[in-house]
């Protein structure tokens, strides 16, 4: 597991790096996607939809990104999901405090580029951190709005419990303040086997293809790590054989 973390900061480094040792299950994960923070009481909530890969050249890059801008179901989507996020953000937040204060921006990272948008607000002074990690979790970017009937369709359709996929991981600190990350770009280490998932947002005018290869392009990356992984393996049992 520890090669796989590894290998996973090398080939996509990403704003949440996590390894954890669960007992006999390891999990693995580069996470690009912020579910809630409070820091000082100021809640940040950022989320991710619309998703594109990465161009082999500079000029296809920035020609992915532009598809990616002017797509309008892609934004149609990620403005129905910052939507949501405000509406769980303002559950919790004091009033008239809730804010967009990024829309529609791109981020990269090694395999493929998102839209990201970031919402704000004050954490109501009868409130604690925690309460803002349960309103805003699960995160609407992996259940789909309305969140409650979403998640009630994914349970009828998805052939496989997610586990610790499209959860959270993070921590609490002693002074009151809070961060965590989506599980996602993330691998499931168990009896050997390395498990990875990952998804893509179904609107109605959503291309099955197009989701498909979206679906592709995300686990890439983990995909790549566990190919770097295995060659750092064997790379260390050749040395051990060398130094006997």
């Amino acid at each position: 597991p520890l090669d796989l973390y590894r290998a996973l900061r090398t080939v996509n480094p990403s704003p949440y790096m996590y390894f954890l040792q669960l007992g006999e299950i390891a999990v693995v994960g580069a996470s690009p996607e912020l579910l809630v923070q409070v820091q000082d009481r100021s809640i940040d909530y950022h989320p991710i939809a619309g998703t594109r890969r990465r161009g082999s050249t500079d000029t296809e890059d920035q020609a992915m990104e532009t598809e990616l801008r002017d797509d309008p179901k892609e934004r149609a989507e990620h403005v129905m999901l910052v939507d949501l996020g405000r509406n769980d953000v303002g559950r919790v937040a004091q009033a008239g405090t809730v804010k967009v204060t990024q829309l529609l921006d791109v981020e990269r990272y090694s395999h493929v580029m998102h839209l990201v948008s970031h919402v704000t607000g004050q954490l109501r002074n009868d409130l604690r951190p925690v309460d803002a990690l349960r309103a805003c979790f699960p995160a609407g970017t992996v259940t789909g709005a309305p969140k409650i009937r979403a998640m009630q369709i994914l349970a009828e359709l998805e052939p496989d419990r997610r586990g610790p996929y499209a959860g959270a991981v993070g921590y609490f600190s002693h002074d009151g303040n809070l961060d965590t990350c989506i599980t996602i770009r993330t691998i499931l280490l168990k009896d050997g086997t390395a498990h990875v998932q990952a998804g893509a947002g179904i609107v109605a005018d959503s291309e099955p293809e197009a989701e498909y290869e979206e679906t592709l392009n995300k686990a890439g990356a983990l995909l790549r790590a566990l190919d770097v992984a295995e060659r750092f393996a064997e790379e260390r049992s050749q040395h051990a054989a060398v130094d006997r």
